[in-house]
C-alpha cells in the first residue's frame, strides 16, 4: 500500500518537472520578449547602441580651388601656345627653352631631380588630402538617431571642461587642452593638498567627459601645481 502511494505521488512530481522544463525552454532558446520580432543583425548594427561613428570629412575647398586654378592657368597657356604655332607663329620662349632643356639635360641632373621631387611631394600631399577626413577640430558625438550626426568643437569641449574644473575647491586657474584622443588639464592650486585637488579634478573632469556624449571616450591627464612665487 505504501509502495502504491509513493508511485502515485511520484507521477505528479514528474509531470510538474516536465511542465516546468517546457515553460523554461523558450528562455533557454534565447527568445527575449524585449527582442522578439527584431532582426539581430539590425539591432547589432544600430549606432545608438554601440556609439561608434566616423569622423567628419572636410570638403577641402581651398586645396581643390588652388589646384583647379593652377591646372586651368597651365592648360590655358599651353592651348594658347599650341594655337599660335598652328597659326604659323613662333612658339613662346618658355616652351622653346623647356624643349631645349629636356633635350640636353640627363635624368641625374640636379634640376631634373628637384622638379621630380617637388612633383612627387605635391602628389603625396594631394593623396593625403584625398584619403584623410580632415576637420580635426570636430569631435564626433554619439548618434541619437540613424539619420542625424552631431559634432563638438574641441575648443568648446575644452571650455566646458575648464568650467567644470574651476568648480573644484582650491583651484586657482586651469589651462585645458582637448585633443583627438586625450584631454589634458594643467591646474594651479593655491590651497588644499595637491593629491586631494588632483583626485577631485579627476572625478569632476571624468564626469564632464562622460556628459559630453562623445562617440569615442577621451583619456584624461591632470597636472596640478602650486602657483609660482613672486
Amino acid at each position: 500500500m505504501s509502495g502504491g502511494e509513493d508511485a502515485g505521488r511520484a507521477l505528479p512530481r514528474k509531470e510538474a518537472e516536465a511542465s516546468r522544463e517546457e515553460a523554461e525552454a523558450p528562455r533557454t532558446a534565447g527568445t527575449d520578449p524585449r527582442t522578439a520580432g527584431k532582426d539581430p543583425r539590425t539591432s547589432a548594427a544600430d549606432p545608438r547602441k554601440d556609439g561608434r561613428t566616423g569622423r567628419f570629412w572636410s570638403a577641402r575647398r581651398v586645396p581643390a580651388a588652388m589646384l583647379a586654378l593652377v591646372l586651368l592657368a597651365a592648360a590655358g597657356l599651353l592651348l594658347y601656345d599650341v594655337a599660335s604655332v598652328r597659326a604659323h607663329r613662333p612658339a613662346m620662349a618658355w616652351r622653346r627653352r623647356l624643349a631645349r632643356e629636356l633635350a640636353v639635360r640627363h635624368l641625374d641632373d640636379p634640376w631634373v631631380l628637384a622638379v621630380a621631387a617637388s612633383a612627387m611631394l605635391l602628389g603625396v600631399w594631394l593623396i593625403v588630402l584625398a584619403v584623410t577626413p580632415g576637420l580635426r577640430r570636430v569631435l564626433p558625438m554619439r548618434p541619437v538617431a540613424a539619420d542625424l550626426r552631431a559634432g563638438l568643437d574641441r575648443p568648446a569641449a575644452a571650455l566646458v571642461l575648464r568650467d567644470r574644473a574651476m568648480e573644484v575647491a582650491g583651484v586657482q586657474s586651469v589651462r585645458m587642452r582637448v585633443g583627438r584622443r586625450r584631454a589634458t588639464a594643467h591646474a594651479v592650486c593655491h590651497f588644499r593638498p595637491l593629491d586631494e585637488v588632483r583626485a577631485d579634478l579627476d572625478s569632476a573632469l571624468g564626469e564632464g567627459l562622460r556628459q559630453l556624449g562623445l562617440a569615442r571616450p577621451l583619456g584624461l591627464t591632470v597636472h596640478v601645481r602650486r602657483p609660482k612665487k613672486g
